[in-house]
């Protein structure tokens, strides 16, 4: 796959102005016959390279997917994460927060969710729901219980902003690496997908009033994303803006980033001592005796 996953990145300071941003691009693939061929060559790569993280454990990779309602985050989970073992992996959707929730601070819930090392974690949402959609939406910042001192003068969105960096950086430092995928779809192709959802009966679960209402919402939301995009990608854990109209292109990419990431770690199975060899050696002669 021939395509270059740094244009598509976010760099540190870097101002973001989504109208600017496609949502749709020229295809990686030239069929859907490629485009399968392709996922599958990802998927296994991802297969191996997932073996040798878990078998390595020095790391743990945190993979973060935002998106407006219908952009496909479910569908690149799904597809890009099939062939990786369970046993490594978990996926952790951040619904409304429980009272339990609401009495810590806003990083507290996800932080308890965060991937062990030779670990994938992934997040179908995360905390920066805490600047998007509390953003858009202040009653559910009024509702959090936080001093109103504290949240008065308008700084509240720059100090969460560095919150989320500091720990971003805090998690690097201790070896896990973040990628975070922002799934950039036009205000037209969530209307077709929406009228999909209705028409198909065996999509109508996915649609709810809700996401109507939000759609309501659409210029405030991407300027919630344009800030936080904007102060909250950085080398150490970037943002990649992924055009989502396609949603087989979207996937193709996204796996591309994720097999990239992983690669670059360097990542290797466990050394075997002499002394451990000389024991698997004496423990083999054994076996070996055994059928005799």
């Amino acid at each position: 796959m021939h395509f270059d996953h740094d244009s598509l990145w976010i760099r540190e300071g870097e101002y973001v102005n989504l109208d600017k941003l496609p949502t749709l691009i020229d295809p990686v693939y030239r069929s859907k016959k490629e485009y399968k061929e392709m996922l599958a060559d990802h998927v296994a790569q991802l297969s191996k390279l997932q073996q040798v993280h878990y078998a390595d454990n020095r790391y743990a990779l945190l993979l973060i997917f935002q998106a407006m309602d219908a952009a496909g985050k479910d569908g690149v989970i799904k597809h890009v994460m099939s062939g990786v073992n369970p046993q490594g992996c978990q996926v952790f959707s951040f619904k409304h927060p429980t009272a339990k929730e609401l009495n810590h601070d806003f990083l507290w819930r996800s932080n308890c969710c965060l991937p062990e090392q030779g670990h994938i974690g992934i997040f179908n949402r995360s905390y920066y729901e805490e600047v998007l959609i509390v953003r858009v939406h202040p009653e559910i910042l009024a509702a959090q219980g936080i001093p109103d001192k504290l949240i008065q003068g308008g700084k509240v969105w720059g100090e969460r902003y560095q919150s989320i960096v500091d720990m971003e950086r805090h998690l690097f430092r201790n070896g896990t690496r973040i990628v975070k995928f922002f799934l950039h779809l036009s205000k037209e192709e969530q209307r077709k997908r929406f009228l999909d959802r209705i028409d198909s009966q065996s999509k109508n679960w996915k649609f709810s009033v809700a996401d109507i209402e939000e759609r309501k919402y659409w210029k405030q939301y991407m300027q919630a994303y344009e800030a936080c995009l904007s102060a909250t990608s950085t080398k150490d854990a970037p943002w990649y803006v992924v055009p989502a109209d396609d949603k087989q292109n979207a996937r193709l990419i996204v796996s591309h980033i994720i097999v990239n990431t992983l690669t670059d770690l360097g990542l290797s199975y466990p050394e075997t001592s002499a002394q451990r060899l000389k024991e698997l050696k004496n423990i083999r002669k054994r076996l070996i005796e055994e059928s005799a």
